[in-house]
Formats: structure tokens, C-alpha cells, sequence
């Protein structure tokens, strides 16, 4: 295998973890998910980020020892764990992704926590009922709002640039059981009439949007966190709108995934303050801290 074997003990841990990807120097998630460790009073425990391409997941996986209980997948492998997995939850199954593989008894159980993290993000800036979900963008992210928009119960307007994208999006959340309509980008100031508005696209995509009146009272969820604030989050704050920001959704998705690997209940505000003091977040761009 031309990947890392990981299944050497790390500093003595009983219990292991790690988030995988490529590129994957930039993750915060060992931060996170070492924090919750300390404040639950897991000893023993270990997680950590190693480098791994799409054609070194399988192997990788096979070669993990028993004290290894979960990994948390960042691109290029969250459609990869589906085809490694041993037994796969519906939701990663209808959005053709999964963010974590968590061991079990009947082996590598593939799920997705990014649906309920968005979820949990936007219950942090009091969203509890919705309506209509406007989602820009109609990538890997936007599966997982529209699985946020299922959990929610709210129909779903998806605006992007490629017809296509479009039509993908539509059969996600047909298996999802979410009313979906499509619109092309240039009619994406029409956005501003959902109760919440999702953007995925990447940094600089959206910034025509700073010019919208987003208005008191409506939610925008902005994925990016890195600049922050971008333009659109800028504005929307100051006109008084609730915005949520990719670090909320980076800390609600691994609460997540901290469960599902150790059963035990998630330090929220210990996982929040560490993620914010390493990511020297904005002042706005994290709810929990």
C-alpha cells in the first residue's frame, strides 16, 4: 500500500480515531475532537489527520487494527466510503456520501453527518421550523442541505449555474422526499424570499449577493470559513440577519461523529472554545464558544 498504515498505537492510545483526505494539513478536526476527549475525561484516546487519496481508502481501512473505533472522511472520500463500507446508513446512501466510518459489530458502518450538522448549526442560531430553504450552489454540499431540509420538513429552492447539476440535485432529493425546484443563477436574487438561504458555493461566488436587502429576522448560512466574513455574510449581518458560518457546520458535524465513535454525550462548549481558539475565529463566525 502506498498510503500510511495507521495501525501503529499512537503515543500508547487505547482507542483510536482520525480524519482522512487529501489534502488534509489544514484540518481542524484533531483539534476539535482532541478537546472533547480532555473535557468528557476519555484517557487513552487518540485522533489524529493523516493524507490518503481515493484509491489508498480501501487498503488503508483493511489494515486498521481493533483499537481503531472511527474516521472522519473530508474530500476526495466521502463517496469512497460508500464502496468501503461493510453496511451503510439511508441518509449517506440517498445523498451518495458519507462524512464518517464508525466500526461496529458488523464492521465499517458508513454515515453522514453533515445533514443533522447543518441541522444542529442552525438550531444554534435559533432556526427550529422552516418553511422554504433557498440552497446556492448544487454540488456535495448542497446534497447535504437538502438532507437538512428533509430533517427540517421546509421545501428546498436550489439556484446554480449548470442545468445539470441541477437535474442531479432533483433525484438526491426525490430519494430524500424533499419538494425540490431548480433556478439558474441569474435568477438567484429571488433567494431573499426563503426563510433560510444555504450557500455552498465556493469563496467569491456569492458576493454579488452583498448587494441583495436581506433584511432582520431571515438566516443565512454561509459553508466558507475561511476568509470570514465573506461579502455576503458581511452584509447580511449588518442588516440585521442571523448568519451562520462553515465553522458552525465543522464543530455540529463532528458532535456528531464524537458520539458515534465513543457513545459518550459531546463537550459541546469545551469543542467550540478550542475550535475557536484555533481557527482564531471572527467574533461572529462561531455560535458555540
Amino acid at each position: 500500500m502506498s498510503g500510511p498504515v495507521l495501525d501503529d498505537p499512537a503515543g500508547g492510545a487505547l482507542r483510536r480515531a482520525a480524519v482522512l483526505g487529501k489534502p488534509i494539513s489544514h484540518s481542524l478536526s484533531p483539534v476539535i475532537h482532541t478537546a472533547g476527549y480532555v473535557a468528557a475525561g476519555l484517557t487513552g484516546w487518540s485522533y489524529t489527520a493523516y493524507e490518503c487519496a481515493e484509491h489508498e481508502l480501501a487498503s488503508l481501512v483493511a489494515s486498521l487494527g481493533p483499537q481503531w473505533a472511527g474516521l472522519s472522511l473530508t474530500m476526495p472520500l466521502k463517496e469512497a466510503a460508500l464502496r468501503v463500507a461493510d453496511t451503510v446508513d439511508p441518509a449517506a446512501e440517498a445523498l451518495g456520501a458519507a462524512n464518517t466510518l464508525v466500526r461496529g459489530e458488523a464492521g465499517w458502518h458508513a454515515v453522514n453527518t453533515d445533514a443533522p450538522g447543518i441541522v444542529g448549526a442552525l438550531r444554534w442560531a435559533g432556526v427550529e421550523q422552516v418553511k422554504e430553504i433557498a440552497v446556492l450552489g448544487a454540488g456535495g454540499t448542497a446534497r447535504a442541505a437538502l438532507a437538512a431540509a428533509a430533517l427540517l420538513g421546509a421545501r428546498a429552492t436550489v439556484y446554480a449555474r449548470r442545468p445539470e447539476a441541477i437535474r442531479a440535485l432533483a433525484r438526491t432529493a426525490e430519494a430524500l422526499g424533499v419538494d425540490l425546484s431548480g433556478q439558474p443563477w441569474s435568477e438567484v436574487g429571488e433567494c431573499l424570499a426563503a426563510e433560510v438561504v444555504i450557500s455552498t458555493v465556493p469563496a467569491g461566488a456569492a458576493d454579488q449577493l452583498s448587494a441583495l436587502a436581506w433584511r432582520r429576522g431571515m438566516v443565512l448560512f454561509d459553508v466558507i470559513y475561511h476568509p470570514w466574513p465573506t461579502p455576503v455574510a458581511a452584509a447580511a449581518t449588518a442588516a440585521g440577519a442571523r448568519v451562520v458560518s462553515g465553522l458552525d457546520l465543522l464543530l455540529s458535524q463532528a458532535l456528531g461523529q464524537f458520539e458515534l465513535f465513543t457513545g459518550v454525550s459531546a463537550p459541546v462548549q469545551a469543542m467550540g472554545q478550542a475550535l475557536a481558539a484555533a481557527s482564531k475565529a471572527d467574533s461572529g463566525a462561531i455560535w458555540i464558544k
